[in-house]
């Protein structure tokens, strides 16, 4: 074991430039270590990306099987039994419809694929002035210039507004901050009606696809829409010739306690994007679901999808892929998604009872802790104090890992949420460790804060 303090860590490019990270060494069941020996439960999932748990022996053995016969071949001239069975197994695992999946590395790519897929699926249908892609403030979409123009976190647009495309937005959904200052159900989910809205402000026929998150990941860590809103969403799109593309990076493959984010709305998407969990943190993998009525109208037009990456389906990757699923349905570890994340909720409500937590939310394993400076009016604290980052730091320094939601829960500059995404696996006995760790984070971050 080797003590981080002798690693020199320069070389490294790190988003925070002068910090030294902690050095992970290895990682076993819910649990990190890192080179000093310390232990940490992981209960974000790295970024809501390990389902299954850390280290788990039939994956490794997939991976050393598949390296062992052949680890790349072009996916432009090639194809491998890997990529082939996967595909067929997210089929089989998708919403009603779906048809055809294209593999890629990651969310972005993936997010961006989506895009070209809906342009093109437009040109090969006649409607050549379609390329617009509405989506959604306080919104994450990936990182590509392409990715953060759809995007809706001014924080991560701002150094790059030069670059952005000119997409439109619409206000997201959220019940616990509305954006029209109304309440739910009087409401009449009028941040739905918006997008129809917005469409014919921009002129219908130049719009393409409209893209959000079904339960939101980070920005506001897990705000679920009533179920009002998708089918809503989803005649709007079909009213008006728009395809809906659902962003399922974080919540695909089981997270929110069902195979995809959007099967709790009974709504069926035209493209998915996913990818974290369809790895678990064992392969770069994501991958695109499209509807048959996609792939039709691209067999009955040009008969090529222009688009492909370096690695899109490697083998390696798919096998990793196919294992990581394989694993995930022989031992139901949606099912348990869902159970655990019900008790896991249970217990977080307790934590409204505390002076700055304005809100507990989520669905499975997907689940977010609001902090506020007035619980009465839900003001914010102001973003320089980093208020979950002070909570986070506290958990992680006694020995639990979750995220410091990215800063802008309230109006996209202020709001402090904590996202809790752990691996499906976590027992109860390890969801009362968080809880009280995380009472304790937060209590002593109020008292520093009065």
């Amino acid at each position: 074991m080797q003590n981080t303090k002798n690693i020199d860590q320069r070389s490294v490019l790190y988003g925070l430039i002068n910090k030294d990270y902690i050095v992970i060494d290895r990682a076993q069941g819910m649990y990190l270590y890192d080179t000093e020996g310390k232990k940490y439960l992981d209960i974000v999932g790295g970024a809501a990306v390990v389902t299954i748990g850390h280290s788990v022996p039939e994956v490794i053995d997939a991976i050393t099987e598949q390296a062992k016969k052949v680890c790349y071949v072009y996916g432009g001239t090639f194809t491998n039994e890997a990529r082939i069975k996967l595909a067929a197994k997210i089929i089989e695992m998708s919403p009603r419809g779906m048809d055809k999946v294209f593999f890629c590395s990651g969310g972005s790519e993936a997010v961006e694929s989506a895009i070209k897929i809906a342009r093109q699926y437009q040109l090969e249908k006649g409607y050549t002035s379609k390329y617009k892609v509405i989506s959604r403030w306080q919104s994450y979409h990936g990182n590509t210039i392409a990715t953060l123009s759809v995007g809706g976190r001014p924080t991560w647009r701002a150094k790059y507004t030069p670059y952005l495309l000119q997409f439109p937005h619409i206000a997201q959904c959220n019940c616990y901050r509305c954006p029209y200052g109304l309440e739910y159900p009087k409401c009449n989910i009028k941040c739905a009606w918006e997008l129809e809205k917005v469409i014919k402000y921009e002129d219908a026929e130049t719009v393409s696809a409209f893209i959000l998150e079904p339960v939101i990941g980070t920005t506001a860590s897990a705000m679920v829409p009533p179920n009002e809103y998708f089918p809503i969403i989803r005649d709007i799109c079909d009213k008006y010739k728009v395809l809906l593309i659902v962003d399922e990076i974080i919540t695909g493959m089981g997270r929110t306690g069902k195979n995809f984010a959007v099967d709790h709305f009974n709504v069926v998407p035209d493209i998915i994007a996913t990818a974290k969990g369809l790895g678990s943190g064992y392969a770069i993998i994501a991958a695109v679901i499209v509807h048959k009525k996609i792939t039709d109208a691209l067999i009955n037009g040009t008969g090529e999808l222009t688009h492909s990456f370096t690695f899109a389906g490697s083998p390696l990757a798919c096998a990793t892929g196919l294992a990581v699923v394989e694993y995930l349905n022989k031992n139901n570890l949606i099912q348990r998604s869902a159970e655990m994340g019900k008790i896991f909720l249970n217990k977080l409500c307790r934590l409204k009872e505390l002076p700055m937590v304005g809100d507990v939310r989520g669905i499975g394993l997907l689940l977010g802790v609001e902090l506020v400076k007035n619980k009465e009016t839900k003001q914010p604290y102001e973003p320089g104090k980093k208020v979950a980052k002070l909570v986070a730091d506290y958990c992680r320094e006694n020995g639990v890992l979750i995220i410091a939601g990215v800063t802008g829960s309230s109006d996209g500059i202020s709001g402090d949420h904590l996202q809790l995404s752990p691996p499906f696996i976590i027992n109860e006995k390890e969801i009362d460790f968080v809880v009280n760790v995380l009472e304790r984070a937060i209590n002593d971050v109020y008292n520093r804060l009065k």
